[in-house]
């Protein structure tokens, strides 16, 4: 895994949470919603309550589910900033908390930073460059244990 794969791996479970969390929102909206149909006859008074059961048990899972990518996600960004912070250069790591930690764009991170939009492309490779330097003395020290 390279570091760019790395360090993006809280970007992917950060969309993988608002995804469900997205899911969690309209499975509510299902369970809530109320409609009204009118008929001739009167209703015969059984509600498929079965159905309003699975909806909620699907939404319990899915909570579960987000809890457990949460726990995740603040494990991996503890991890993330732990290895940044062992990364000499200031800017470095400051550019690298803003995009993978942070999650903003190339553009924010430029005007955050006062930077030229092509000038953090650059900088954005050399500190991928020390991140991958760090990655690989971690890999050697796993292997050696």
């Amino acid at each position: 895994m390279t570091a760019k794969e790395y360090l993006n791996q809280a970007l992917t479970l950060d969309n993988r949470i608002n995804g469900k969390l997205e899911q969690v929102s309209a499975l509510h909206a299902l369970a809530t919603k109320a409609t009204q149909t009118l008929y001739d006859m009167p209703p015969s008074g059984t509600r498929n309550v079965q159905r309003m059961e699975d909806i909620i048990c699907k939404i319990v899972g899915l909570e579960d589910s987000i809890n457990d990518d949460i726990d995740l996600l603040v494990d991996l960004k503890q991890e993330i900033i732990t290895m940044v912070k062992r990364i000499d250069n200031t800017v470095y790591q400051t550019l690298l908390e803003h995009r993978y930690l942070g999650f903003k764009t190339w553009k924010q991170i430029a005007a955050d930073m006062g930077y030229e939009l092509r000038w953090m492309y650059r900088l954005h490779t050399k500190a991928l460059e020390e991140a991958e330097k760090l990655l690989l003395s971690k890999r050697s020290h796993e292997r050696a244990l």
